[in-house]
């Protein structure tokens, strides 16, 4: 989208987050100059000030970027929350399952689409926990392509809303003075001989 001026902000934050870390602050500082001289000092300001994100962010962002993931991990999160909603368990564990399967393909797709051909392992569990965050919440779906940071999931939050819950508490039973709590069977001593 380009403002009056001409200079088109959001494609330039696209190239910058889809740049490479190496790449990423030297690009910064050259797409802000260009909106400068652009004569577009809010989208200078702006792109001068963008995050440089982690790496496993940069992971998810490219492949935001540049592929369907962001649609797909979006649709996903509706229909679980439908799900949740209506207390449709089949549905919810048939989503579940095919959430594990979206986030495997995506975290693999996107490393491979970084270059990154044998992440560590906290690389890609951040990647993994990103991508799941942003089928749990629309909020992180909706700034994917624009991550600085990963992203986790708590297991509380719209999920965890949607069904009725009571905090009525149960009657206690009263005790009887004098009586024994029952421990099970009860046995007597054997009779002396």
């Amino acid at each position: 989208m380009a403002d009056s001026s001409g200079f088109a902000v959001e494609a330039a934050l696209d190239e910058l987050y889809a740049a490479g870390p190496d790449d990423f602050t030297a690009l910064r500082a050259d797409l802000a100059a260009r909106a400068k001289a652009a004569g577009d000092p809010a989208a200078a300001e702006r792109l001068a000030g963008s995050r440089k994100p982690t790496t496993a962010a940069w992971v998810v962002n490219l492949l935001a970027l540049t592929g369907p993931a962001r649609d797909r991990l979006s649709e996903l999160g509706t229909r679980l929350r439908e799900a949740h909603a209506a207390m449709d368990g089949a549905t919810i564990r048939a989503l579940t399952a095919e959430q594990r399967r979206l986030v495997d393909e995506f975290a693999v797709a996107g490393l491979r689409a970084a270059g990154l051909d044998r992440p560590s392992a906290a690389l890609r569990d951040d990647v993994t926990a990103t991508l799941s965050a942003a089928v749990a919440d629309p909020d992180v779906a909706a700034r994917l392509g624009r991550l600085t940071k990963a992203e986790q999931w708590s297991g509380f939050g719209e999920f965890g809303f949607t069904a009725a819950v009571s905090t009525k508490a149960a009657p206690k039973k009263q005790k009887t003075p004098g009586a024994r709590p029952e421990t099970g069977p009860q046995t007597r001593p054997a009779a002396e001989s």
